[in-house]
């Protein structure tokens, strides 16, 4: 029961009296400590969606460096999905399906230090260790071992991945104790989420000075390994800091995995929230897998070009978060969202022309500077918002069922991406190989991401957010 702006207590009757606990709201600098443990895992879910793909899966320009060719290129199903899309794609569909039972585990756990913590402590060292270990083939050359190898720790990492950011989320909804805390955790970890994949971007300034010194593929690999050592104790950072039973009053479920996963799905507003999820991480996650393609084989500019749009992009988007914020309170997070839908289908939209004679009287820079600029300010609304929605919906559950399955909303929402993006691993990685010499396939790939992410808006649209406000008392 809220009894002031600091402080939300609890009283639970013990034979007859009263044991009380005070449960704190989580102060400001304990929001941006929880927030650094998102900067962490940004960087290296940063380096696998941006540079995995990019590092196996060259293209002419990039072997020109010097680039090797680890894995065998050619196309193994239907003519259509490669080794590397068909291995990202298996791994990020395979650890879908581990969510649900990583998510049933953390609700259920009643450790002293909490149902989340110990899960965080517990995974972020084999989560950077293996992000590492993905980008180090055994054999330095073409081999169907360094096929397998990209394909056991590929899945090792979405593994340890699932067990740190399923109970992760979950403490949004769990450490904001209404919706207009949950919004400002979820914008303090969208700075640093953006933080981190900025990072991630500017990998090829960090390996382009190492280069003369060790040679491209070393340079790589000491790069992901300096940045996954600060990842590592970013991640750290949130168990250490927040004490998590001082501010969290939620109990350990008493449903099976099965059972909570059914309850959770039976959330029709969920479900619509989901649905619409699916197909916008198949969208977004086609992109930016071909965001560094777009730069090098349609523009025609060298790959740390990327870096500096992504960094544009990024600081642009940070301009918007505060006005997203205040207008998240003021007109609601689906009328946002649906803004944001729209533009980001005309961003993708204006990629699939990047270089071509449609935009003949525009020069190369300025188009990726157009396409940073328009891109940024949704990427500000779907870093916010999407997460307090999942909160906003957890607690109406919570209070409807009697039931604290906040982990199990989250993992259900991360089920959906991984889902999207192994669909879009195997689009993208497939239609890539259109006409790669003239770039027709990351065209093709841009389109596709367009007519997506307007698909997604239009299932999203039907959500209805007042019902689950309502439930919450907003």
């Amino acid at each position: 029961m809220r009894m002031d702006n600091a402080t939300a207590v609890s009283a639970t009757n013990v034979s007859g009296g009263s044991l009380q606990s005070t449960i704190k709201d989580l102060p400001i600098a304990k929001v941006w400590a929880f927030a650094v443990g998102q900067f962490g895992w940004a960087l290296l879910s940063g380096i696998i969606s941006n540079w995995l793909v990019y590092f196996y899966q060259p293209d002419q320009e990039t072997i020109s460096q010097g680039q090797t060719v680890f894995v065998p290129q050619g196309l193994v199903v239907l003519g259509l999905v490669t080794v590397v899309g068909g291995i990202t794609a298996f791994a990020r569909f395979f650890d879908a399906f581990v969510d649900p039972a990583v998510a049933s585990l953390s609700d259920r756990c009643d450790s002293k230090a909490g149902r989340r913590m110990p899960f965080l402590k517990f995974a972020a060292l084999p989560l950077a260790v293996v992000t590492v270990l993905v980008f180090w083939s055994p054999i330095n050359g073409t081999s169907w071992v360094n096929a397998a190898f990209l394909f056991v720790t590929v899945i090792g990492y979405y593994i340890a991945l699932t067990f740190y950011c399923t109970p992760y989320n979950a403490l949004i909804a769990e450490l904001g104790h209404d919706s207009k805390q949950q919004l400002t955790i979820s914008t303090a970890i969208s700075f640093t989420w953006v933080a981190g994949t900025a990072i991630a971007y500017v990998a090829p300034v960090i390996w382009g000075a190492f280069v003369p010194m060790m040679g491209r593929i070393t340079a790589i690999r000491v790069t992901f390994t300096i940045m996954a050592a600060v990842a590592f104790a970013c991640m750290l950072v949130p168990p250490l800091a927040i004490r998590e039973k001082d501010y969290v009053n939620s109990q350990p479920t008493s449903e099976s995995t099965i059972e909570s996963l059914k309850q959770t799905f039976s959330d029709g507003e969920f479900r619509k929230f989901v649905c619409s999820d699916v197909v916008y991480w198949v969208a977004i996650t086609t992109f930016q897998t071909g965001l560094p393609f777009f730069v090098t084989s349609l523009l025609k500019l060298p790959e740390t070009t990327t870096t500096i749009y992504f960094v544009l992009m990024t600081g642009v988007s940070v301009l918007f978060y505060l006005p997203v914020n205040i207008l998240a309170n003021r007109v609601g997070k689906k009328r946002l969202l649906l803004i944001a839908f729209v533009i980001f289908t005309c961003a993708f939209a204006f990629a699939g022309a990047l270089g071509s004679g449609v935009l003949a009287l525009m020069p190369a820079m300025a188009q990726g500077l157009t396409l940073s600029v328009v891109g940024a300010i949704p990427m500000a609304a779907f870093g916010i918002l999407p997460q307090a929605i999942v909160a906003n919906i957890a607690d109406a559950s919570s209070k409807t069922t009697g039931q604290d399955r906040q982990g199990m909303f989250y993992a259900a929402r991360t089920f959906a991406m991984k889902m999207g993006q192994s669909v879009a691993m195997l689009l993208f990685t497939g239609v890539s190989t259109i006409g790669m010499a003239s770039g027709a396939g990351y065209r093709i790939a841009a389109v596709c991401a367009a007519v997506l992410c307007g698909l997604g808006g239009i299932v999203f649209a039907f959500y209805n957010e007042k019902k689950v406000l309502h439930v919450l008392g907003a």
